[in-house]
């Protein structure tokens, strides 16, 4: 299902269903067993809670091991926020990393339409796209030294990560000239089709959170966009 159609998905159940009802076991548990294909749904509707209290291997062997109708898509960003971050980049930069890169679709595309030297840093063992340096790390301790690329780009990750002020400051570590952050425009809501634990209803909230003066934030079709000069 395509992040586009799912934005449009979660808009009418966040703006338009009583929340009493859009946050009520019973109500979101058929989505529930359908996004995750029938597969740990306890522990995936209640994994807000849960998180907390994993150890580092078990909360990363979550997202390692992940099967749900969201890792069948290509990516998580919609039209609209691609197109945007394409026309924003840094002209004047000749490296990037993409912090948390999945499969590599961002990276995949970047490699086919700019000369930039790439680099993809994330939790899984191997990646399969040439012409990229692909290291594993955590966003919270990232393998590289201070400002070791021009333009640090991570999408769909932050709102992830259960130390998300240590992730921040090491995006800032190793940037040079450019800092993108691709977030969800997202209210909290306990039972939420995905493995959120931040959220950002409000740009502010985004804004404060990084810390950085020369900052511009859009909202791109349910999504925050966010560029900023380390």
């Amino acid at each position: 299902m395509k992040r586009d159609l799912t934005n449009i998905i979660r808009y009418f159940l966040d703006e338009w269903m009583p929340p009493i009802i859009r946050d009520s076991r019973w109500f979101m548990y058929p989505l529930f067993w359908y996004w995750f294909k029938g597969r740990n749904i306890s522990l995936y509707m209640n994994f807000k809670k849960e998180a907390w209290k994993m150890s580092e291997q078990e909360f990363t062997d979550c997202y390692r091991k992940l099967d749900c109708r969201a890792t069948d898509r290509p990516s998580d960003l919609n039209k609209k926020s691609l197109n945007l971050i394409l026309e924003k980049l840094n002209k004047e930069s000749s490296s990037l990393i993409d912090v948390g890169c999945g499969r590599g679709f961002w990276l995949s595309l970047l490699k086919n339409s700019t000369n930039l030297t790439l680099s993809g840093c994330d939790i899984f063992d191997s990646f399969e796209l040439d012409g990229v340096d692909y290291k594993r790390g955590s966003i919270e301790s990232l393998p590289y030294p201070d400002k070791s690329f021009d333009i640090v780009t991570c999408l769909h990750t932050i709102e992830h990560i259960r130390d998300i002020k240590k992730a921040i400051e090491e995006l800032k570590r190793v940037a040079k000239k450019q800092i993108i952050i691709v977030t969800p425009r997202q209210r909290y809501y306990y039972f939420t089709l995905d493995l959120h634990l931040h959220f950002f209803p409000e740009k502010e909230y985004l804004i404060e959170l990084i810390g950085l003066p020369e900052n511009e934030c859009i909202t791109c079709d349910g999504d925050w966009c966010y560029f900023a000069k380390p």
